[in-house]
């Protein structure tokens, strides 16, 4: 059997040469349109992804009317002597166009399936867009690029169609293995047509088989990979990127030292934020409008609120469509002055409610992934200070898979304090943890905000939490801040009907005026009650906290009512006590809520009904709706 192995290695050249260009130009343009958000993103993207689509001798007909004597871009390469049809440059271009889809979608996809938060955190850190493509994305995207890699690969090492039709198939330069079948087919010679066609599938399945040795590889050595990729690319892909010279950068590049030194030496002489935003979403208009300086300041409302996107605009990493906000008198975002300071030049610190810790990075990387800019020495002297403060001494070589969630947790407040911001993002910083973890990080959290000179917000939706770390608190519902002042103010004095409820406000009433210092409760079986408040007429609730409930012996004081258990619910500290005022109830009929501590329960249960709940005066809130 007379075989002309010519085949082989112009495919295998031509598949290798054609999966370098779709690897460069995938990703170059799979990061363009992940960032890109403009309106003709679909239209982009069907382009680019149409060879997918389209049968390859369309594709080659079109390629042809571009690139032969009439087409336009060939006129242009012959007045330079060029020609590019039927030569083995036109298998390249061929074998390129239809694998590169495969490589830019798959990458694309890959992109999208990095956790955004890891990115926006990126950004918080100060790390520039370029460096978050380089350290975060292309790593956690590793296995999506190696993927495309192959499947490029196997599409250039298969493509006939369009070869066919642009290069022809001169034998010894444009006549790839799909051709060789074709024409050994053909020509009657199926055993020469079958040999081809075991070793095009060896060769697929060979590629196959490493990719998916190197997906299980990668995921235990990438750190290998991530310093390949940042010696390699970064300095070269800032200087391309922003036009500038060897020495410009340089310049640049010192000039920023400076700068970041001098600031972090701030001892934040004016420490206060002002933020007056407005911002459209989906179910309703986030509008709020507040100030708040170095007493940290507990942000309270439910699920989907606004108190998250409210942390977001603060940091840059959404947009407002109206307002202003102001740290330490600079101006951070001004809609009307058209400002909007990106996140990376905020020093904002910001600790997302699922930590974003790199994960591919060690705990050392990630606290220090903020410190780029600063000498290895003292990076490495601020690093080991921050491992020392939060306990993470031993940790430092562990990636985050490998610490538990209380661990991980001061690795983000470590990567968030590090870097000296002027102002520290606390988006439900405990709720992922259990109420061990929790109290624990919640000491150390206390302790290191007694220290900490700047502006903190904390988010919660814990009222206890909120009362515990911080001073002052605001409240926010449906986007709107209804309540801002001390906690003591907020939970003795609720504004309004609402702001009790979100702080934990659990019996309520509707009332009816019947003078100046008295009113009857609706929703409490109409019982009659002593008001030392002024009443005024937009009032229409009354409130009392579960715990401010007292159960005397007898009924000696105005305000005290029989009372009968309806239910109870007990915890390992605390029993609440479902409570009707009417002898004629049900099981679900009750009217108020009390809760003692285990002891005084014990206690009680041993009492005849019906017991006497007294409400105090000086506890009852009058609240407006």
């Amino acid at each position: 059997m007379d075989l002309d192995i010519s085949p082989l290695w112009i495919s295998l050249k031509t598949s290798f040469c054609a999966t370098i260009l779709a690897f460069f130009i995938g990703i170059f343009l799979a990061k363009w349109m992940f960032n890109y958000h403009g309106k003709y993103k679909v239209i982009i993207d069907g382009i680019l992804t149409l060879p997918i689509v389209l049968p390859p001798t369309v594709l080659g007909l079109l390629l042809l009317l571009l690139l032969g004597k009439n087409g336009w871009i060939g006129k242009i390469l012959e007045q330079f002597n060029i020609t590019i049809i039927f030569t083995w440059y036109a298998t390249v271009i061929a074998a390129t166009v239809v694998a590169f889809p495969l490589m830019y979608k798959t990458v694309l996809s890959a992109f999208k399936q990095v956790n955004s938060n890891l990115i926006d955190c990126g950004r918080t850190l100060g790390a520039s867009e370029n460096r978050i493509f380089i350290q975060i994305l292309l790593p956690l995207s590793l296995p999506g690029i190696l993927t495309g890699t192959v499947l490029a690969f196997a599409r250039a090492l298969g493509e006939f169609g369009a070869t066919l039709m642009l290069a022809g198939s001169i034998r010894g330069q444009t006549e790839t293995m799909p051709i060789a079948i074709f024409l050994a087919a053909e020509s009657g010679r199926m055993d020469i047509a079958l040999l081809w066609v075991v070793i095009l599938v060896f060769i697929a399945i060979l590629a196959i088989f490493i990719i998916d040795y190197f997906l299980d590889f990668t995921t235990i050595n990438q750190n290998l990979i991530i310093v390949y990729l940042m010696v390699s690319f970064n300095k070269y892909l800032l200087i391309i990127n922003r036009k500038l010279r060897l020495e410009e950068f340089l310049k640049l590049f010192f000039f920023a030292q400076k700068i970041e030194k001098k600031t972090l030496s701030n001892n934040y002489k004016s420490t206060q934020i002002w933020v007056n935003i407005e911002n459209k979403l989906s179910n309703f208009t986030l509008k709020v409008n507040f100030n708040t300086d170095r007493k940290p300041l507990g942000i309270l409302g439910g699920s989907g609120s606004g108190k998250s996107m409210t942390l977001r605009c603060i940091a840059g990493l959404e947009t407002p469509d109206k307002g202003k906000i102001i740290l330490n008198n600079q101006i951070l975002f001004d809609a009307e002055k058209k400002i909007n300071i990106p996140p990376s030049q905020r020093r904002i610190g910001l600790v997302f409610q699922n930590y974003a810790l790199f994960p591919h990075l060690r705990v050392t990387d990630n606290i220090g992934f903020g410190l780029q800019q600063l000498p290895q020495t003292e990076r490495k002297q601020r690093i080991d200070y921050y491992l020392e403060l939060f306990q993470l001494k031993g940790l430092d070589k562990h990636y985050p898979h490998q610490l538990s969630g209380g661990q991980q947790q001061r690795v983000a407040l470590a990567r968030a304090l590090i870097i000296n911001p002027e102002i520290l993002l606390l988006d439900e910083p405990l709720a992922a943890l259990d109420n061990y973890l929790r109290n624990q990080i919640e000491q150390l959290l206390i302790e290191v905000l007694e220290n900490y000179q700047g502006i903190t917000l904390f988010v919660t939706h814990k009222l206890e939490e909120a009362y515990r770390v911080c001073e002052n608190i605001l409240v926010i519902s449906q986007g709107k801040n209804i309540a801002f002042g001390s906690k003591q103010d907020i939970f003795e004095h609720p504004p309004n009907y609402t702001v009790a409820q979100l702080t934990e406000c659990k019996n309520f009433s509707r009332i009816k005026i019947i003078n100046s210092q008295t009113i009857a409760a609706i929703d409490w079986g109409e019982c009659v009650l002593e008001i030392i408040e002024p009443i005024f007429p937009e009032f229409t609730y009354i409130g009392i906290r579960a715990h401010h409930l007292n159960f005397p012996e007898i009924p000696e004081n105005k305000n005290t009512f029989p009372c009968w258990l309806v239910k109870k619910s007990e915890t390992q500290h605390r029993v609440t006590l479902y409570l009707s005022l009417d002898i004629n109830h049900n099981y679900q009929d009750y009217h108020l809520q009390a809760e003692v501590y285990k002891e005084k329960w014990q206690y009680l249960k041993t009492r005849s009904f019906p017991w006497y709940v007294y409400l105090s005066p000086t506890h009852l809130i009058l609240l407006s709706k």
